[in-house]
């Protein structure tokens, strides 16, 4: 059977730098899915201390950069979340991308934006038809939330830090904090009145970690979950409409070995060690 082609696939929140990202399962599955474009939906980083980052982390980053290679013709496109504030002068040289605040593209002879939105204070923008937004702006906290939110990533990972063992009292914290800054139902409503005012049949967020989709008097609201947990998501658009995926890692996936383990480490390797020469260069490590 010919896998699926998808004209778009979403993914956000995988909070790179953390230590519960899953970064190493959304590698898997950028590999294992052909698509036109890429849409990174925010908060791909926790934070902007690179010394956090991981092998699996710089592996992520090093498949977005091979994938904006133009031979690949996959178009892709980084809207910047709450977490990814700062990166905009770092990320198009560090993986090949541009980072955007709202991004534009036309599918089935529908207009698609993706725009994070944290500009937005209130919904003083102009129109806008299929809609992407990160989502952080319809929490009620959207206001001077910059440095709580930084606070509140400083104090999570250190939580990490001290309950090293599935870190159940990290993952307490961080459902917590979705109910409290996020707000599932809250980013879902604000997100369908701002489709609405604005005339677009979609609306797709991230940043509350919880993929769902809902619909009201005709618009339908998407969100791409995230990449810190057991349930991991993403979005495909294509010409049979939009779905939530969930994927699932294999017992086999985990503990594969590829035949020729030395050059693909070696491979590996070096591309960490130019990502890493880059960021050090740039003086933003």
């Amino acid at each position: 059977m010919e896998a699926a082609f998808y004209d778009t696939l979403i993914l956000s929140d995988v909070h790179l730098g953390a230590e519960v990202s899953r970064a190493r399962a959304a590698t898997r599955m950028l590999k294992e899915n052909a698509f036109r474009r890429l849409i990174l939906l925010g908060d791909i980083f926790a934070d902007l201390n690179f010394g956090r980052l991981k092998k699996e982390h710089w592996q992520f980053l090093g498949t977005i950069r091979k994938l904006s290679n133009p031979k690949r013709k996959v178009e892709v496109v980084w809207v910047e979340g709450n977490h990814d504030l700062g990166l905009t002068n770092v990320m198009s040289h560090l993986v090949g991308v541009k980072v955007y605040q709202d991004y534009v593209w036309n599918y089935a002879g529908l207009r698609h934006v993706a725009i994070h939105g944290h500009q937005f204070d209130g919904f003083a923008v102009a129109g806008l038809r299929h809609v992407a937004i990160h989502g952080h702006q319809f929490d009620g906290f959207a206001v001077n939330s910059v440095s709580l939110s930084n606070l509140g990533t400083w104090f999570y990972l250190l939580l990490q830090k001290l309950d090293l063992r599935g870190k159940p009292l990290a993952r307490l914290i961080d459902r917590l904090n979705t109910r409290w800054l996020r707000m599932s139902t809250k980013v879902a409503s604000g997100a369908l009145a701002y489709a609405r005012l604005h005339g677009a049949d979609r609306i797709f967020c991230g940043h509350t970690h919880d993929a769902m989709e809902q619909e009201h008097d005709g618009i339908h609201y998407y969100n791409s979950g995230g990449w810190i947990d057991s349930r991991l998501t993403y979005i495909t658009v294509a010409e049979d409409g939009v779905r939530i995926h969930e994927y699932r890692e294999t017992d086999d996936q985990e503990g594969s070995h590829p035949r020729n383990q030395a050059e693909v480490e070696l491979h590996e390797a070096t591309e960490e060690s130019e990502l890493l020469d880059f960021v050090e260069y740039e003086g933003v490590s």
